[in-house]
């Protein structure tokens, strides 16, 4: 059928939801319908993302139960036992996510398949954690993360509380798009259920098993007891789940002389004043500023509305306050566990931290200082969570720390996906620890730039919507693979590594394996150990560019990422 057709057969459905019925007859004839209409949400390793409205190429709940319908039928294809460990369900703040959490429960339970659902909203970190604690076979979490209003999402997770690994996905994938008849998914009563014991609400109990191994994540108590206690910093949930553990967490650290941005502190799907409610953005933090400078404030951290992504402001010496990247304060981090942990004794001889290939080499720095290894892997929290399960099961190396460039960390493996919730508890100690020190955080970067180079990254993210997005990003990526650059801004490109070849070809033409998971990524490193990388996103209709690059001042370093920026963009242009 074509998209008019699939448009035609919506607006004919008499069961169409109102609301939705509503908002169809209102699109008007061109690009909005076709976009709607012209093929399914994509369906991947992180599950769906997309904008909400009618149409199969939205987030409503049609596509909802069409995705959980498809994860209906590979459970049920596993087998009783399988369908008996069931699945756990939570869910963000975002308008529609409640419904579309208890929609999916409805579908699963339809089918024998035993539900684990929450009372309320919880972060995606605790949905990672309450799979592994019940022992379910697969979490749902409904989100869009850091998107804007008009966004929600379907992430899927696999029994090791990592984002379901590419062989399930793809079968559940599979599964899904056997299902055309999105309007006749049978849905059974949740009264039914909880009655057959096919549903259970659940709430604190995994509330406080996830906090109590929260309290593992501090490595020095006596920090937030002597120094927490005078530092003032703003926190941030913006509008979303972070405040209802978050706080919490921090109380049981003993940090408590902290300010909430109240506007901020509230769920709100509408995420008021907020145009992306996105940590990594300057206008995340337009209140906790103000906030900040009342209160004459040391950080501003902000959590997204899942809770998973992190962000923090520094105060710097003129009062002005200074977004860390996400590198920066994956640097951070690292550095003060690794130091911690060395002067406690502590630091085990196998030691090893984790990151994607398109994050900052100066945490590789830090790790080498300290004797660790440093492991890469491809982008996507799924592959830390991989490499967490490969050394519980080789007990070749112990794991201390995981990052993505994009604001996640995770530095305890009870959870196998990024938590900001850890990192907030964390964040807080180590700027208590540069406040013995009589250290602000701003201090303690500039610290580590000085010991180790002055380290600087770019995403740049270009969007193609639409029909022809697709089209436009393969077409780049095919240009950079066929007409591939021998140098950028003028230095020699030494190796190139296509992860969807699994090749590494250095300059002289030698080709060697990389011995990584298929991947559409290409990487290249410069004869400056300059390291630039792109890549489609898998969540967006987006083409990321990234840069990563060292000089011995800030100057230097900021001057070679503008000459590599304008290099790269005028090759893509080209």
């Amino acid at each position: 059928m074509t998209w008019k057709d699939t448009y035609q057969e919506w607006l004919n459905q008499d069961q169409l939801e109102p609301a939705l019925k509503e908002q169809l007859v209102a699109m008007d004839d061109g690009q909005e319908k076709e976009d709607a209409f012209y093929g399914p949400l994509s369906f991947g390793t992180a599950g769906m993302r997309g904008l909400m409205g009618p149409g199969i190429n939205r987030m409503n709940v049609y596509t909802v139960r069409q995705a959980t319908a498809g994860l209906a039928k590979l459970m049920t294809s596993l087998g009783e036992e399988t369908m008996a460990r069931g699945v756990a369900i939570s869910y963000d703040s975002r308008n529609n996510s409640r419904l579309f959490a208890h929609e999916a429960a409805r579908v699963l339970g339809a089918q024998g398949i035993k539900t684990y659902i929450y009372d309320d909203l919880r972060p995606t970190p605790e949905l990672s954690f309450a799979v592994r604690h019940l022992h379910t076979y697969a979490g749902i979490m409904i989100t869009a993360s850091h998107n804007p209003k008009e966004y929600n999402g379907y992430k899927i997770y696999g029994e090791d509380g990592g984002q379901m690994p590419p062989k399930e996905s793809d079968m559940m994938t599979g599964y899904i798009r056997q299902i055309e008849d999105l309007f006749n998914i049978e849905l059974a009563d949740e009264e039914e259920l909880k009655a057959q014991g096919l549903e259970v609400v659940i709430g604190e109990e995994v509330d406080q098993a996830y906090l109590a191994n929260v309290k593992t994540v501090t490595v020095n108590s006596d920090l937030a007891t002597e120094f927490g206690k005078d530092m003032k910093f703003v926190y941030t949930p913006l509008c979303g789940t972070g405040r209802m553990l978050g706080e919490r967490a921090l109380k049981q650290a003993g940090f408590t002389n902290y300010e909430l941005v109240e506007e901020e502190a509230a769920p709100n799907g509408d995420f008021p004043g907020l145009k992306n409610p996105n940590p990594e953005f300057p206008e995340a933090f337009v209140r906790a500023t103000a906030l900040g400078k009342k209160v004459d404030a040391d950080i501003l951290i902000a959590t997204d509305p899942d809770a998973d992504r992190l962000g923090c402001a520094v105060r710097q010496p003129n009062g002005e306050y200074q977004l860390l990247t996400g590198n920066q304060i994956a640097a951070v981090l690292l550095h003060y566990i690794l130091e911690a942990n060395k002067q406690a004794g502590t630091l085990p001889d196998n030691a090893a931290a984790v990151k994607s290939i398109v994050s900052t080499n100066f945490a590789t720095k830090i790790a080498q200082s300290y004797g660790v290894t440093m492991v890469n892997v491809l982008t996507g929290f799924k592959w830390i969570a991989d490499q967490i399960h490969q050394y519980e099961t080789k007990h070749n190396h112990t794991f201390m720390f995981g990052f993505e460039e994009s604001y996640g960390y995770l530095i305890k493996p009870f959870v196998r996906d990024k938590d900001a919730i850890q990192t907030l508890v964390l964040l807080a100690e180590v700027a208590a620890y540069y406040r013995s020190r009589e250290m602000t955080l701003f201090d303690g970067v500039q610290e580590l730039f000085a010991k180790y180079g002055y380290f600087k990254e770019k995403t740049i993210s270009t969007t193609y919507a639409g029909v022809q997005g697709p089209a436009k990003i393969a077409a780049l990526m095919k240009k950079f693979r066929e007409e591939a650059p021998q140098d950028f801004a003028g230095v020699k490109i030494e190796e190139t590594e296509d992860f969807a070849k699994d090749t590494k070809t250095l300059a002289d033409g030698t080709v060697e394996k990389l011995g990584m998971p298929n991947s559409n990524v290409l990487r290249y490193v410069l004869a400056d150990e300059t390291w630039i990388a792109i890549r489609p996103s898998g969540t967006e209709p987006k083409l990321k560019f990234y840069i990563g690059t060292a000089g011995s001042s800030n100057q230097e370093a900021n001057q070679k990422l503008a000459d590599f920026e304008a290099a790269l963009t005028a090759f893509a242009n080209e």
